[in-house]
């Protein structure tokens, strides 16, 4: 269960980092309340799963769905530049956030 709340705390931080580039430096009241919302109930997830799951990995999944998903959803839908750099990094934060659990499998 704690997977399942991890693993949704990080999709709550993609979306809370686009609500707060479509928040426009909080000048637009929806995004930034949703902004507000997701960002209080992904750390929440954060938090609780922390209970039970080391740190280390823990964070790193937060961090590796949050960041890849955001820049997915900014290359997709918001018109960031893709590169083929871009797309390399993409799969070595991925790379790099299965490693950690990997790592800490045998503890």
């Amino acid at each position: 269960m704690a997977w399942l709340v991890l693993i949704a705390s990080g999709f709550l931080e993609a979306g809370w980092a686009i609500s707060l580039k479509l928040s426009d430096g909080f000048s637009r009241l929806i995004p930034s309340l949703t902004f507000a919302v997701m960002a209080i109930l992904s750390l929440a997830g954060l938090a609780w799963a922390m209970k039970q799951i080391d740190v280390g990995p823990a964070y790193a999944v937060w961090t590796g769905i949050g960041a890849s998903l955001t820049a997915v959803i900014g290359m997709v839908f918001l018109h960031d530049g893709v590169s083929v750099l871009k797309i390399v990094s993409l799969v070595l934060i991925v790379a790099g956030v299965i490693g950690l659990n990997l790592a800490g499998a045998g503890h």
